[in-house]
């Protein structure tokens, strides 16, 4: 079975007072698709699902494939500054989130995939500003309130991140 490693962020920032996070609105379906979760070696058998009306974008952490040669923190702070368009420093790895998924395109080949979350602290730069040729993947980023944004992501294993980035701004909090 093939392998795929990605890296995202959680970025947070302090707007008014309120705890942010960056999120993305990709700009077609993803190839994540979460239909077998991974705990440890055994794959849990995918669960039938319904399809779910949407009123609202679906929305997701920024992500993606690390390079060759670069390590998963760097490929994490880069995927966040190419999705959203800012600059963030990494505070401390949150997950490793493990699945595996079909390819929607080519060979339509099962991949087990890991995909690293850094919990990570805005430093500068405008969300949603963006290279053009970025607008292939991502439609918009945006400033979402923390405490709104588990409501609002696609996929329920980012929501456990955005708990755990939760739990560590609760517990250590997280200097601006």
């Amino acid at each position: 079975m093939p392998r795929e490693i990605s890296a995202g962020g959680v970025v947070l920032r302090e707007i008014s007072g309120l705890w942010h996070v960056a999120l993305i609105e990709p700009n077609k379906t993803e190839p994540h698709v979460e239909d077998s979760p991974v705990d440890g070696a055994k794959a849990a058998v995918p669960p039938v699902k319904s399809p779910r009306k949407r009123s609202r974008a679906v929305l997701a952490l920024p992500k993606g494939l690390v390079d060759r040669a670069e390590k998963a923190q760097a490929a994490a702070v880069r995927e966040v500054r190419e999705e959203t368009g800012i600059i963030a420093e990494p505070v401390t790895k949150l997950a490793d989130n493990k699945y595996v998924y079909v390819r929607t395109w080519g060979d339509g080949a099962r991949v087990f995939k890991i995909v690293s979350f850094y919990l990570m602290r805005y430093v500068s730069g405008e969300i949603d500003n963006l290279a053009q040729e970025m607008r292939i993947e991502v439609k918009r980023a945006l400033w979402v309130p923390l405490s709104e944004a588990g409501k609002q992501i696609a996929y329920s294993n980012e929501r456990k991140v955005l708990r755990e980035a939760q739990e560590y701004v609760k517990a250590k909090g997280l200097s601006t």
